[in-house]
């Protein structure tokens, strides 16, 4: 039986990245690869959020990208299901439980919505990475001809997922859709990457473009947005607070110092209401 045919969803987006959410917390069932691309190609999403019953959280969350592989964290989605639950629930405080572990989410005013990312895994074997580096700050990766490359030396971080950001003067200089599938599925990142250019005009201000793995070319990306603020302030390009500037609009990251925890606040917005076709998922189902 289809976990989503005839369920109901609502789609959202928080700056562009189109964010898909159904819950499934009443009558829970997985959702399969083969199944959660053919719901991206009846309702186009970056990220389907699916909502289950959870002890001590206000929900467990499973992350899926248009490709049908799973993500271990989407801050855009994040904000979109805390502002979801928020209003049905009339809480202003929320938490999630997901496979990174427990998410803190909260109202910050004005339509806002902060979400506590935890902090971030920096040793190469945490990313991971295939190969030992012992300062992820900039690693010997390459792309292009030898001694003259595209682009070289990213940081890498993970937010849950993997990043790999690449610190440029002009973003616009680089054809992003096709440099990012092959930086995505370079040997070095076992478990695929997301690919980031970055440029830092100011301490205070970070821009961005993002490859987002499994999802391809998104107008904005929260956890590489947190990944890149992250890499800028450990090569002291910016300070700790700053204001990410992504294709969707701005998100305010800040690495908090107290406890490493990167917090990450920014809007959402309701696109519509929808309900997946169960005849069109029926054919994703595996054999019985």
């Amino acid at each position: 039986m289809s976990a989503l045919g005839n369920r109901d969803f609502v789609k959202m987006n928080g700056l562009g990245n189109e964010i898909v959410i159904v819950d499934l917390r009443a009558a829970p069932a997985p959702i399969t690869a083969a199944e959660a691309r053919e719901a991206a190609r009846q309702e186009p999403y970056d990220q389907l959020m699916a909502l289950y019953p959870a002890r001590g959280a206000d929900a467990a969350i499973r992350i899926y990208n248009s490709d049908g592989s799973e993500a271990g964290a989407c801050g855009n989605g994040m904000r979109c299901v805390a502002s979801l639950v928020s209003a049905a629930t009339g809480k202003a405080e929320l938490t999630f439980a997901t496979a990174g572990g427990i998410v803190a989410c909260w109202r910050a005013g004005d339509g806002l919505f902060t979400v506590d990312m935890g902090r971030p895994r920096l040793r190469w074997d945490e990313i991971p990475l295939a190969e030992e580096f012992a300062d992820t700050r900039r690693i010997e990766l390459e792309i292009g001809p030898r001694g003259a490359p595209i682009l070289h030396s990213p940081s890498v971080v993970s937010m849950g997922n993997p990043h790999a950001i690449f610190w440029v003067d002009d973003l616009l200089a680089y054809d992003l859709e096709k440099i990012g599938p092959l930086l995505e599925n370079h040997p070095l990142f076992p478990e695929r990457a997301n690919i980031t250019l970055a440029a830092t005009p100011s301490r205070a201000r970070i821009i961005i473009r993002t490859w987002e793995r499994g999802a391809g070319l998104t107008k904005a990306c929260g956890s590489a947005a947190c990944a890149a603020a992250v890499a800028a302030a450990r090569l002291r390009r910016t300070d700790r607070k700053v204001t990410v500037s992504l294709p969707g609009g701005d998100l305010a990251i800040e690495w908090r110092a107290a406890d490493d925890h990167v917090l990450m606040t920014g809007p959402v917005e309701f696109e519509h209401n929808g309900r997946f076709d169960p005849a069109a998922l029926a054919g994703a189902q595996p054999p019985r």
